[in-house]
């Protein structure tokens, strides 16, 4: 096992993680930001998974069709983009219907007593 390899634990960090995982993220805020239906993050990061995947390949000589290694890196998209999604959903309420609710942590809001 080399470090550029497509089996190497930084390659998944990296490539998977950081790049993936922020660019899910943001996938997921923009999602939020122009109000479209929460299932759409699941198709969204399908796709990505995908391309995610084909950078595996092409880049680090890695399985293309393996479906285990898609299904991880969907589910970790997945997570990301749904934080993502969440965190801006929770900022547009309390800063659109201020009057309405107020923001109980980063992820949540309540109604306002």
């Amino acid at each position: 096992m080399t470090y550029l390899s497509d089996d190497s634990p930084w390659v998944f960090l990296v490539l998977t993680c950081v790049l993936g995982g922020g660019a899910a993220f943001l996938a997921g805020r923009g999602l939020a930001r122009v109000w479209k239906p929460f299932w759409r993050v699941f198709f969204y990061m399908a796709l990505l998974a995908a391309a995610v995947r084909f950078f595996h390949y092409a880049l680090f000589d890695g399985t293309l069709t393996s479906l285990y290694y898609y299904l991880v890196t969907y589910a970790i998209l997945v997570v990301a983009a749904l934080f993502g999604f969440r965190a801006m959903r929770t900022t547009q309420m309390v800063t659109q219907y201020r009057w309405l609710y107020e923001r109980t942590s980063p992820l949540t809001w309540r109604d306002r007593a």
